[in-house]
């Protein structure tokens, strides 16, 4: 195992009817905020209503900026960031999934940075002021962004999707309450539980020994999620269900999970191309890209993917590692058909002729060295492999 050091300043309040309590749990920290939220939903549901009566309540002010995309955009974010410096609000709320988290997070440091924002995503500039805080009523469970540092944001002016991370990112507070899950359509839910899943994936597949601790939690969270978007299939208004799921997607992507262990983040390196340039819903790209990766890497470290074939897919042990790796990528396909998610490229509507080596560049341009890691590190070419396995 390696050393590290875990820090999680978060506040969260997991329950049913818990949102409702947003006021309160904010009265005293904040005079003034933002409320970013994303399309009309919350406020046919009526939980625009309701959490603005409760800011009203608590005495707490607000400007609102609604209209985040899927893919949240840096144009939005730039607006967010002028509108509080304009309007002088001390934190930004986020009611919604990790496409309004993220676009938060990334409105919260902007506000303070004192250049362009989008060059601490390029790297070029450096986060040296403390972002506003952020807090979070999550109802869409997906990408655990109510939890982690870490935020993602698309320069549609570019085609480029990158991420930021910094320990000041994670929200100050984050309510999780299932019932707000129950209005979701299917597509959302499958695509939420395979990005929380690859979350897992990009942790746990490692070269790192002496993790037998965190290899179990990732295997019974793994597992956890599979179970439970497997019922929601069935039975969509099943709310311990998705108390389960959104508790794992938060556990998938907070880190306990990768702690003293290298991460890879290779799958989702690969997958943002797809929709920076393609403008895809994350989960339905990772679920496309993954098993694709999986075909060709395992032989680098054959051994933890045989054992993540038998402890979460099921597979029986055999001396055969090769059989038990590729059934239990054949099981991950079947799971990823069951929720009704896109097994090729066609299916996310990308042609079979696209140019994979310009989105194999531009995935391995945001690491160092120009590869990306992983059990087997990956050149341009190995990449531009994994895109023409997606595609044939």
């Amino acid at each position: 195992m390696n050393n590290f050091s875990y820090y999680n300043p978060t506040r969260y309040v997991f329950g049913q009817g818990e949102y409702k309590k947003i006021g309160t749990l904010l009265q005293g920290t904040v005079s003034k905020l933002l409320l970013h939220y994303g399309g009309g939903s919350i406020k046919r549901s009526g939980l625009y209503d309701e959490v603005t009566a409760s800011l009203r309540g608590a005495g707490i002010d607000y400007v609102e900026l609604g209209g985040v995309k899927p893919n949240p955009s840096l144009d939005k974010v730039r607006e967010g960031i002028e509108l509080c410096r304009r309007e002088g609000v001390d934190a930004v709320l986020a009611v919604g999934g990790g496409s309004v988290i993220d676009s938060a997070k990334a409105i919260a440091m902007g506000t303070t940075h004192h250049g362009d924002v989008w060059k601490l995503f390029t790297r070029e500039e450096q986060l040296t002021t403390t972002p506003l805080p952020v807090a979070t009523i999550l109802t869409i469970p997906a990408a655990g962004s109510e939890n982690s540092p870490n935020t993602v944001v698309s320069n549609e002016a570019s085609n480029r999707k990158l991420g930021f991370g910094h320990e000041q990112l994670r929200p100050k507070l984050s309510i999780v309450s299932p019932e707000l899950c129950l209005t979701l359509p299917k597509n959302q839910m499958a695509n939420g539980a395979c990005d929380m899943l690859c979350h897992i994936f990009e942790r746990y597949f490692t070269n790192t020994p002496g993790t037998e601790l965190t290899d179990a939690l990732c295997e019974a969270t793994m597992r956890t999620i599979m179970q439970q978007a497997s019922i929601l299939c069935r039975e969509p208004q099943n709310v311990e269900a998705w108390a389960q799921l959104a508790l794992s997607g938060t556990i998938a992507h907070n880190n306990i999970l990768g702690l003293g262990r290298e991460q890879s983040w290779t799958c989702h390196a690969l997958e943002h191309e797809l929709s920076a340039v393609y403008d895809v819903a994350h989960g339905a790209g990772l679920a496309v890209i993954v098993p694709a990766y999986f075909e060709t890497v395992w032989q680098a470290n054959p051994g933890i993917f045989a054992q993540w074939a038998t402890n979460v897919m099921g597979v029986s042990a055999s001396r055969d590692t090769e059989r038990v790796v590729r059934e239990g990528i054949e099981r991950l396909r079947a799971w990823y058909k069951e929720l009704g998610l896109p097994q090729t490229m066609q299916e996310l509507g990308i042609p079979a002729d696209a140019d994979f080596a310009a989105m194999a560049r531009g995935a391995c341009s945001v690491r160092d060295g120009g590869v990306l890691p992983g059990v087997k590190i990956l050149n341009q070419a190995e990449a531009e492999e994994v895109y023409l396995r997606c595609a044939h």
